[in-house]
């Protein structure tokens, strides 16, 4: 497959340009070619020197990633920058992000995994930002405890040992649940607007247990890491699909 074939077809899936005004990393094809062929991608969730070297290992072609090297522009490749982008420009190695398109995506994405896994149904988009949505919400088939929902993430995450926190401010049993993978805590106010009883994003800020006691929602953080698996490896499947050799990289950072 030439790598514009590849890139050009999770544009389309991603609806890239539709983020480009509300997303820090510029999405897309973020460093090296389009031109040539791909037959090895690999995916991972951070792009880091580690995870890099590891695609080069496996003689990957592309590298398919959802936090990226380049936020909010880049003023000159030094120290930290060019220790990652040497690499890649040295093996030809294309990297490939998706951002806040795949956390938004309802069916591929990261929010739409962990509702797979919390079984939500008659889900909708959640997570406002500008004209697009980061997250998902849905409801359970019966009432759970929120105890029995947060033991069930913490048995189903990469957590990498860090165990999944619970903010235990709202009802003992809940039915409607609101996610946004990452750093998602500031969606609070609007999964109060939508009469949410839970939120599940991945990591929080201190300001949060109070405010979820005043909201009386509960609040799960379940690890940025841990709830960011999904989207890329749905990607890997879909590179699978098409043909091609794939390589998933795991490296969890417990955070």
């Amino acid at each position: 497959m030439d790598r514009s074939d590849l890139f050009a077809r999770y544009d389309e899936e991603l609806r890239t340009a539709d983020y480009a005004d509300v997303d820090a990393s510029p999405n897309g094809l973020q460093v090296g070619s389009d031109e040539g062929t791909v037959e090895h991608v690999a995916f991972a969730v951070d792009a880091a020197v580690s995870t890099i070297e590891d695609a080069i290992d496996v003689g990957a072609d592309v590298l398919v990633t959802h936090h990226g090297l380049i936020w909010g522009g880049l003023d000159r490749v030094t120290g930290r920058e060019f220790e990652r982008i040497a690499p890649l420009v040295r093996n030809d190695l294309s990297l490939y992000v998706s951002h806040l398109p795949l956390d938004g995506h309802q069916e591929l994405g990261n929010a739409a995994g962990v509702a797979d896994v919390l079984g939500l149904e008659a889900r909708e988009p959640f997570g406002a930002m500008g004209p697009e949505h980061i997250g998902q919400r849905g409801v359970l088939s019966e009432p759970t405890s929120v105890a029995d929902l947060t033991a069930d993430l913490d048995d189903a995450l990469d957590t990498g040992g860090r165990g999944v926190q619970l903010v235990d401010a709202g009802p003992a049993e809940v039915e409607s649940v609101a996610v946004v993978t990452g750093s998602g805590v500031d969606w609070l106010d609007e999964a109060v607007d939508v009469g949410a009883d839970l939120l599940v994003t991945g990591e929080g800020k201190q300001k949060i247990y109070h405010e979820a006691q005043e909201a009386g929602v509960n609040v799960v953080l379940a690890g940025h890491y841990a709830t960011e698996t999904f989207g890329v490896q749905s990607l890997q499947s879909l590179a699978e699909e098409w043909g091609l050799e794939t390589t998933y990289i795991d490296e969890p950072t417990g955070l």
